[in-house]
């Protein structure tokens, strides 16, 4: 809610963002509700004191933080500036990866080249492979059934 009022300003302290939005913009405890984290790159603070802090304010309410990391194909943002803290795109995703598992979230990460990882695709995948297998059985049962008339 209140992202949609901000101007882009301030550091990169996911920290920081995510105790405003748990601590102090977090409405409707009992309902479900879910963070989305836009980023380019791997956060200041260190992946396990994030992951800690998310499962330890998403527990006992039904909040997901969820993840989109953008990879762009520099090491510098459009201002030539290197990040404050660089990680190559593999390790960025790692440890979004471990901090959104802490927060029951979803993780996506994609780039200027497509869809690198997605945690919807990969479940989409998986059900498309489960309903061809239950497909394939169908297709046997019936089989076997006209065999024996």
């Amino acid at each position: 809610r209140w992202v949609l009022s901000l101007e882009c300003k301030g550091s990169r302290n996911l920290m920081s963002a995510l105790r405003r939005a748990v601590e102090v913009d977090f409405k409707d405890k009992d309902k479900s509700q879910g963070i989305y984290l836009l980023a380019t790159g791997i956060p200041d603070q260190e992946t396990h004191t994030i992951s800690a802090y998310v499962a330890e304010a998403c527990e006992g309410f039904d909040l997901q933080l969820h993840v989109c990391l953008f990879s762009v194909t520099k090491d510098t943002d459009s201002t030539g500036i290197i990040p404050a803290r660089y990680a190559d795109p593999r390790e960025a995703a790692n440890a979004f990866k471990e901090i959104v598992q802490a927060a029951n979230g979803r993780f996506h990460w994609f780039g200027e080249a497509g869809i690198f990882e997605s945690d919807d695709i990969t479940s989409i995948i998986s059900e498309m492979e489960k309903a061809k297998i239950y497909s394939q059985k169908c297709a046997f049962l019936v089989d076997s059934l006209k065999q024996r008339s």
